[in-house]
């Protein structure tokens, strides 16, 4: 009985942590937030199905493999041969996600910029968008590459060649050339 309270506060406590970032994650893939809700609630069945041992260590990416997996089986029963596009309407900041001590001025460039990367990540090509999407979430190289199946070091070319394409654009390098120092953008690789 306890094991199966530990193992049911286990796989709680992953669904907090990971819902929302697989629901993004799985957005963006498919372009339809239904389908998405259905592939992330297909994870963490697989997950409920798992033995804890098995996943214990290496959660994260298990759980975003399972997602684009089924995503990709989604895609392909539909015909699509490319991953989907993802929602422009998360282009602006909601006012909880502003600190009451930031200037509005520098919150509303970030909104600016964080709405012009938004839709100049949509013109990369799936694979680059991919992997970007997934860097942003925090995932390392070889936790990308196990994810979407590729070497690590395409991986790190398909990240490198989206930042340069990203930075590269002029609205961006007229964004960035008007924002203080430490902007996400610069001096990644």
């Amino acid at each position: 009985m306890e094991r199966e309270q530990n193992r049911r506060e286990w796989v709680l406590a992953a669904l907090e942590q990971y819902e929302g970032k697989l629901s993004r994650y799985a957005h963006r893939l498919l372009g339809d937030a239904e389908a998405a809700r259905d592939v992330v609630q297909f994870a963490f069945q697989r997950l409920c199905d798992a033995r804890q041992g098995d996943v214990e260590g290496r959660l994260a990416p298990w759980l975003f493999t399972v997602c684009r997996n089924k995503a990709l089986d989604l895609l392909r029963c539909k015909g699509v041969a490319v991953v989907g596009a993802a929602d422009h309407g998360e282009a602006a900041l909601s006012a909880e996600q502003l600190s009451r001590e930031v200037d509005p001025a520098a919150a509303a460039e970030d909104a600016e910029l964080h709405g012009l990367l938004l839709l100049l990540v949509e013109t990369l090509p799936p694979s680059q968008r991919e992997a970007l999407d997934l860097w942003a979430e925090g995932f390392s190289y070889a936790e990308i590459a196990a994810i979407s199946s590729r070497q690590e070091g395409h991986i790190r070319v398909l990240v490198h060649r989206g930042l340069k394409t990203l930075r590269e654009h002029p609205q961006v390098r007229e964004l960035l050339s008007e924002e203080p120092v430490g902007n996400a953008l610069r001096g990644v690789p």
